[in-house]
């Protein structure tokens, strides 16, 4: 169960995924053998999934974002969301209620990279339908949120 120490831990590291436990001890006032155990607790638990960069793909070069809504035959749900997931440009994959089974965000280099991929899910056997958005303008994107307090 997470406590408020425990939330305590998390929005620092929202706030600064490098902070070191000191960095946290200092700004939540927990000492910091205290705010260590609880970030190696966090992990373990896999509340705290992984220490990773946050990249501007688009400063790197990927130009184009698609999102997909793919409709998929029964069976291969679980295989298409596999080979998503394993693609290396796919940067979400869910599988959703509604009209669609499967939505998909992927980071392109330019069209005829984002045109290709849409073709290999057009042609694939277990895709019914698939409809592709071009995204024009990234408002925002994988923000996270402060954790609430429980009594919130």
């Amino acid at each position: 169960m997470v406590d408020d120490i425990d939330r305590q831990v998390v929005n620092a590291l929202l706030r600064d995924g490098r902070a070191s436990a000191r960095d946290v001890a200092a700004e939540t006032g927990v000492a910091a053998t205290t705010v260590s155990r609880r970030m190696d607790q966090l992990v373990e638990s896999g509340v705290i999934e992984e220490y990773t960069a946050r990249i501007d793909y688009q400063e790197l070069g990927y130009e184009v974002t698609a999102v997909f809504q793919l409709s998929v035959e029964g069976s291969g749900l679980v295989d298409v969301t596999e080979r998503l997931r394993d693609l290396k440009n796919m940067v979400a994959v869910y599988e959703v209620t509604g009209s669609h089974d499967i939505v998909a965000v992927g980071k392109f280099r330019d069209t005829n990279d984002m045109n290709a991929r849409i073709k290999d899910l057009l042609t694939d056997p277990d895709i019914e339908s698939a409809a592709t958005s071009v995204v024009l303008n990234t408002v925002r994107e994988h923000e996270q949120f402060p954790v609430d307090d429980a009594d919130a």
